[in-house]
């Protein structure tokens, strides 16, 4: 059998009749709507929750150090007051309904980060698919650091056209334990969930997937490519970061099955039905308009757009959407250095749309969409992507925290 990144684990789950309450949307979402954090933090005030173990983004600039240490209080005293129950070594699979999808199909386990590397051009098992922005690793890492469980909103991609292996599991689920059922909170959709014990079939079913004829024929080489990192790209490189670090402090023994050394991720067949990709924008604020807007045509030889004053304008050429969002972000910064401004990257056009119209001196640049069926074959023959380049659906369907591993 060969070695791909994906083991099972002992899976935490909440030991509750409310998962409603328990499950949050991952940090990096609503990054622009404060409102949406302050409605979810009234409606599981004193009730056990997810939320309490995690970090929202949107407060990282808002004593993030007393929030960090309670993190860290709310993790140790949920771990000893009988929060969680520990399942069997094995995997979870989930079957989630979002508003925009009937069904998206995941399955629970961890990635062994001695088989993953960010670096741009990595030729690792597990690579990022996504530029990585360092300066977002520190906060993350000082939870980590101090924490003795992990909760995740990572989604990593494997490349099964034929769709033999979730899609075998979710046909046979009825011979799995059910572990959950019920609604999201916030619009989230929905989420089942059923125990696999059936480790040694999954396990054989990815080794499939890096046949070399196989690989030869999708990526014109051998590469022993597994799994690209979707969605949680910073909270992967967190756990590496942190496992590099712990690692030199063990003996080659402890290091083999240390539990910092796998961090919990949902994998997901990129050619799922529930799985579509949206770009990510880009909202400019604080800026002198018409001065950016100008600077910008100067520059954006490929397919750009620009919301501004209630329309959109569209110029360049298309084709070259990776092109595109590196001249664009260069030009960004730029800017925000000689002018001034400050830049966040937004899901969904309407979200966009909405700050644009509620903040005089800004803009929205938008981009094309990429087709997720090359992401595999871009990854393999050019590296990550530029950093918030795409987004897996819409900011309620990304993956709600719900089951935990020990670090």
């Amino acid at each position: 059998m060969k070695e791909t990144g994906i083991k099972p684990c002992r899976i935490l789950l909440p030991d509750t009749d409310d998962f409603t309450s328990w499950a949050c949307v991952a940090c990096d979402q609503f990054t622009g709507n404060a409102d949406y954090w302050k409605q979810l933090e009234r409606s599981v005030n004193g009730k056990k929750s997810a939320f309490n173990l995690i970090l929202p983004e949107i407060y990282l600039n808002d004593g993030v150090d007393e929030r960090i240490k309670r993190i860290n209080r709310n993790i140790d005293d949920y771990l000893k007051d009988g929060t969680f129950r520990e399942l069997p070594e094995g995997f979870v699979l989930t079957v989630r309904t979002t508003p925009y999808v009937k069904r998206r199909i995941g399955l629970i386990g961890a990635v062994d980060l001695e088989k993953y590397e960010y670096s741009q051009k990595s030729s690792a098992l597990v690579r990022s698919t996504e530029g990585t922005i360092e300066e977002r690793i520190p906060p993350r890492l000082k939870i980590r650091e101090n924490a003795h469980a992990e909760f995740s909103h990572i989604m990593v991609l494997f490349d099964d056209e034929r769709r033999e292996i979730n899609e075998t599991l979710y046909l046979n689920r009825d011979k799995y334990r059910k572990l959950y059922d019920f609604n999201l909170n916030m619009g989230g959709g929905s989420v089942q969930g059923y125990f696999i014990d059936d480790v040694e079939s999954v396990l054989n079913a990815f080794s499939g997937l890096l046949e070399e004829k196989r690989l030869i024929t999708k990526y014109g080489k051998a590469d022993y490519f597994a799994f690209a990192v979707g969605d949680g790209n910073h909270s992967l490189a967190t756990a590496k970061a942190h496992w590099d670090k712990l690692k030199k402090t063990l003996t080659e023994k402890e290091r083999v099955n240390h539990p910092a050394r796998f961090a919990l991720a949902e994998f997901v067949n990129i050619y799922d039905d529930g799985i579509y990709f949206e770009p990510i924008f880009r909202f400019v604020s604080g800026i002198n308009k018409d001065k950016f807007v100008a600077g910008l045509k100067n520059v954006a030889i490929h397919y750009t757009g620009v919301y501004a004053d209630g329309k959109t304008e569209f110029f360049g050429e298309k084709g070259n959407i990776p092109g595109a969002i590196k001249t664009v972000d260069s030009y960004i910064k730029s800017f925000i250095s000689e002018n001034g401004g400050t830049v966040d990257y937004i899901h969904g056009e309407e979200n966009l749309h909405k700050l644009v119209d509620h903040n005089v001196n800004s803009i929205g640049i938008l981009f094309d969409r990429i087709d997720k069926s090359e992401l595999f074959k871009y990854v393999s023959e050019r590296g990550a992507f530029p950093r918030k380049t795409f987004s897996m659906g819409e900011g309620v369907e990304k993956r709600y925290y719900l089951e935990g591993k020990r670090i």
